[in-house]
């Protein structure tokens, strides 16, 4: 888990539109979805967050490297700087560590997976297409998908593959599928823009040293389609009633907003007016 980044940049236009967070929070909550995007709440960052954050980052910028320099140490050494960077930048990160003892095991923590990373794969063998690349296409619907793609990785002979790391848990074998919506989302993003459709889909847990593989076909990416356009009509159907149910779960426990749930006995903040919304 990440940071949550700006889903948009400035000069997007405006108009209806879903990334594949926000589609995964509507999935799992309704009243999640509302709490995020109508309320627009504030989730401050936690140590789990923001070592995702910075373990993006340090990736983000190993590539930046000539390719033979691309080693475990050189990324090891691109923590400090890039902590200090983030940590400037969101003086939010730099008050979740007040004790110098605790930021310097959480810097381990981080550089540990940095360190397993290189266990999944040799990044002096790779030249990425892109990284950290916005994507955004509009359906037949109007409807606009949009998201950032950790890695883009072209093939000499066309072949696209997307790459996303997490830093989380691996997922256990009954929620591959749930994992795996995200990847679809950005391939169907890619098809519907450049025609083609991605060869491979990869998600790295690098935590845990593992990594989930998925080759989609056509009727995948149509399915996709169909299920965020579902998605997108139970959204507006849940805006023009009003009606955000939760959704409790074992997820409940990890949300920012758990006293604000009905579901444990909180009230959430009035709905926001229509032009406001």
């Amino acid at each position: 888990m990440v940071l949550a980044r700006v889903e948009d940049p400035p000069e997007t236009p405006t108009g209806p539109a879903l990334s594949p967070s926000r589609a995964a929070d509507f999935m799992t909550c309704p009243l999640l979805y509302r709490f995020r995007v109508i309320d627009r709440l504030p989730e401050p960052p936690t140590q789990a967050t923001a070592r995702g954050t910075l373990v993006h980052a340090a990736l983000e910028r190993l590539f930046d490297l000539p390719a033979a320099e691309r080693t475990p140490q050189a990324a090891r050494a691109l923590i400090l700087p890039e902590w200090d960077r983030l940590a400037a930048d969101e003086p939010e990160l730099a008050a979740l560590f007040p004790d110098e003892a605790e930021r310097a095991s959480w810097l381990q923590s981080a550089i540990a997976i940095l360190d397993a990373y290189f266990t999944l794969e040799d990044p002096r063998r790779l030249e990425p297409a892109e990284r950290e690349s916005y994507v955004e296409t509009t359906l037949d619907s109007g409807l606009r998908l949009r998201g950032y793609i950790d890695r883009l990785d072209v093939a000499p002979g066309g072949e696209i593959r997307i790459v996303d790391y997490k830093t989380g848990r691996a997922p256990r074998e009954a929620y591959e599928a749930s994992a795996l919506f995200q990847m679809k989302f950005y391939a169907l993003v890619i098809w519907r823009l450049r025609g083609q459709v991605p060869r491979l889909l990869q998600l790295m847990y690098l935590a845990e040293g593992e990594v989930l593989r998925y080759a989609p076909d056509e009727s995948d990416l149509l399915a996709t389609e169909r299920k965020v356009i579902a998605l997108w009509q139970a959204i507006e159907r849940a805006r023009a009633a009003g009606d955000w149910r939760p959704r409790p779960s074992k997820l409940c426990d990890w949300c920012n907003h758990k006293a604000l749930c009905p579901e444990f006995g909180g009230t959430p903040p009035p709905l926001p007016a229509a032009d406001e919304a």
